[in-house]
């Protein structure tokens, strides 16, 4: 067996070995599942936190684990939300799922072509031109006002029932329901993907893009690839959020929408899946408590809530967390490290 046949096996051993599901995930799903009985007049805010912990993902694809940084992450969610309300108002696609398909394509297409002007240059430079491809659609959208509705948005989009079968409710249910199957189909999808070699070569153009290369790992086309993909889940991301409110606007596009979703990563942390979820659950949950308390200054809590985070650390905030269920677990038995606040293991 040759060296690079022996390192091949390696990683893919690696792979299925990190591929394995933990019971944590198990619960995480389903308190998801449970949200759908347990908070029956909360579907609009939990349909929020659907399409927003997918938008998560796709920025955490790139970011996370590729290295990629961007600040224009909103251009594919606008470019989706946009396409799945013309497919609906001019009836060209009136099934919601082919529709999402499509509007994920689409903008999956322009990932893959805005890709090439992205992988130019350094952090800086794709800083830059992530954030003027965004606006650069934000404008012509507003330009094109006959087609988009300018700065009114689409109006009068009427979505079609789910597979013919389901109507969209005023309540939220369904459009919940609709997400949260996404959301789980996409991340199954997206686990998939960074399990496999494929994501562990990212790992490696993430931590040092030169040796990556040295070992023979095509840097451009892998970083090319994943960008492109993760366009696919900002437009999808984007298109339910369409479907789901049945409004498209400029605000898809604007900068705000893709710093709001660096504020999601920075709280839930980048690098693991999850991160997008959690903390898309938190930042939701904080942006609506803040809200009702101090409606004019809740950015300001949001920006102190992320400055005790730095000032903590995420790390020790889930052990602390994390102390007493681990805790309780290993009082019944399981053979789980319990960590103190501290750190140290007992």
């Amino acid at each position: 067996m040759t060296v690079s046949e022996m390192l091949r096996s390696r990683i893919g051993v690696h792979a299925m070995h990190r591929s394995r599901w933990r019971w944590p995930e198990a619960v995480f799903w389903l308190l998801a599942v449970a949200c759908v009985f347990l908070f029956p007049n909360r579907y609009l805010i939990l349909t929020e936190i659907a399409w927003l912990a997918l938008f998560a993902i796709s920025l955490d694809l790139i970011l996370g684990y590729a290295g990629i940084v961007s600040l224009g992450h909103a251009a594919f969610f606008g470019f989706g939300g946009y396409a799945a309300g013309l497919l609906a108002l001019h009836h060209i696609v009136d099934e919601p799922v082919l529709a999402l398909l499509v509007a994920g394509l689409a903008a999956m297409a322009l990932g893959f072509v805005t890709s090439f002007l992205v992988m130019r240059g350094a952090d800086l430079t794709r800083l830059m031109v992530t954030l003027a491809i965004a606006l650069l659609l934000r404008e012509l959208a507003n330009r094109f006002s006959g087609l988009t509705g300018g700065s009114d948005g689409l109006q009068g989009i009427e979505m079609a029932p789910i597979l013919g079968l389901y109507s969209f409710d005023i309540f939220g249910k369904v459009g919940f329901i609709y997400c949260l199957v996404v959301l789980f189909v996409l991340f199954l999808l997206a686990r998939r993907i960074v399990h496999s070699p494929f994501g562990l070569s990212l790992r490696a153009i993430r931590n040092n893009p030169l040796r990556a290369s040295a070992i023979g790992i095509p840097v451009n086309r892998r970083l090319i690839a994943i960008y492109t993909i993760a366009a696919f889940y900002a437009g999808v991301a984007g298109a339910l959020s369409t479907q789901t409110t049945a409004l498209a606007s400029l605000d898809g596009f604007a900068f705000e929408r893709s710093a709001d979703l660096m504020l999601v990563l920075v709280i839930g942390g980048t690098g693991y899946l999850y991160g997008g979820l959690i903390g898309a659950v938190i930042f939701k949950l904080l942006q609506e408590m803040f809200s009702i308390l101090t409606p004019q200054y809740w950015q300001f809590w949001i920006g102190l809530v992320l400055v005790v985070i730095v000032l903590i650390g995420r790390e020790r905030m889930h052990r602390w967390a994390m102390y007493l269920p681990l805790l309780i677990l290993r009082k019944f038995g399981a053979k789980t490290p319990v960590l103190s606040p501290e750190g140290d293991a007992s």
